[in-house]
């Protein structure tokens, strides 16, 4: 789950990373009132999207008092920057900027480490300057066992190329930053500008953090985090319903088992809805254990999807034989009812296929057509979306 710019600062803070006096707002009254707060000379009024590029777009703006930052925020509010609307921004405390850096660590999955990367040239387009100038972006393997102790943060400063002073300054920062990828659970903690200001203070003006939400049974307060005004509603009811869903832009729902058929389903799919000029509704994803339950909640999800005109169920029987699977998608035509208005096309492969298929034979339902392969399946049910739409 990435974060907002507030979250980070205020996890940042959490872990004794030196930020600036944030207050969020969500209306142009309040945001006067968080400048009045913070009582700082100057204000940056910022767009709070989970997006890049805000400064380009006049999601960033200067106040000088906080009469300009409540007029700043109400030009920001409501702004599309990438498909984002802005619903809320941060008025933060303005900064006495010196110098900018740039540091983040990452999950490294080809090398099976962490990878931490920094550079005196901060608050620029990081990814231009990987590529335009390498050398200026320090990589520094970090070992997973080990992390960012003072021996690494000193590594990376030097690798860097931080004069002597600033390094000093810089390294006990990287060690907190450290503290905040390694006890949240984050896959990415970006800071980008870490700043020198005038007096000589290192400060993270900027933060991005990932968080990996598989190890949320560990932390009950990132549930606090969740934005649900900016999730899709379908994926917020999968996820209550334990489903692993993600919606997209198309027409045929698809349901299977097991992560590599599900893909291979959409892959399928798609090149066969080409004919049709339809595509894929969604990945959904139930397991291995198809129970009436998990299926009507699968395919109460889809139907809930108003783009979707027709579903592709693709289940290979295994652990969960296809009998089962066969009285799960009956169970849950029945508990579904009136509910169930759209066409099925259903394959099942593997263990006790015959079986499966001849209930669903016996089941009879004017919504079900059966297929033996994937590829039929694909080719029916794309042909039956597009006569749907």
């Amino acid at each position: 789950m990435d974060l907002y710019e507030y979250q980070a600062r205020d996890l940042f803070e959490k872990h004794g990373v030196p930020v600036l006096g944030g207050v969020v707002a969500e209306d142009p009254a309040a945001a006067k009132a968080g400048a009045e707060k913070l009582g700082t000379p100057v204000v940056v009024v910022k767009a709070q999207v989970k997006t890049g590029g805000r400064g380009k777009a006049g999601g960033v703006k200067i106040a000088k008092s906080p009469e300009e930052a409540e007029q700043k925020a109400s030009e920001i509010l409501g702004m599309d920057i990438k498909g984002h609307t802005v619903q809320r921004v941060m008025i933060a405390a303005g900064a006495d900027i010196v110098e900018e850096y740039y540091f983040s660590l990452l999950l490294d999955r080809a090398n099976r480490n962490y990878l931490a990367m920094c550079s005196v040239e901060g608050g620029v387009e990081i990814e231009q300057l990987a590529v335009e100038r390498p050398e200026a972006l320090a990589r520094v393997a970090v070992d997973p066992n080990v992390g960012i102790d003072e021996a690494k943060a000193a590594e990376i400063v030097q690798a860097a190329n931080f004069d002597e002073e600033t390094a000093h300054k810089v390294a006990p920062v990287l060690v907190k930053l450290w503290d905040v990828y390694k006890n949240e659970d984050a896959s990415l903690v970006e800071v980008n500008p870490l700043v020198k200001t005038g007096e000589g203070d290192i400060v993270a003006l900027d933060g991005k953090i990932t968080i990996d939400e598989n190890a949320g049974f560990r932390h009950e307060d990132h549930a606090e985090l969740v934005d649900v005004t900016s999730e899709d509603p379908l994926e917020t009811k999968a996820k209550a319903l334990d489903l692993n869903y993600v919606k997209l832009d198309g027409q045929v729902g698809i349901i299977g088992n097991g992560a590599g058929l599900v893909m291979s389903t959409l892959d399928v799919v798609a090149y066969a809805g080409e004919k049709h000029s339809v595509k894929p509704a969604n990945f959904l994803d139930i397991g291995g254990g198809a129970s009436a339950e998990v299926m009507a909640n699968g395919l109460d999800v889809i139907l809930g999807d108003e783009q979707v005109s027709a579903v592709f169920v693709n289940v290979f029987g295994g652990i969960t034989a296809c009998d089962a699977v066969a009285n799960g998608i009956v169970g849950a035509l029945k508990k579904l009812g009136d509910a169930a208005t759209k066409q099925l096309v259903v394959r099942l492969d593997g263990n006790n296929v015959e079986e499966g298929r001849q209930i669903l034979a016996d089941f009879a339902h004017p919504l079900v057509t059966q297929a033996d392969t994937m590829d039929g399946g694909a080719a029916k049910v794309a042909e039956l979306a597009a006569a749907g739409k």
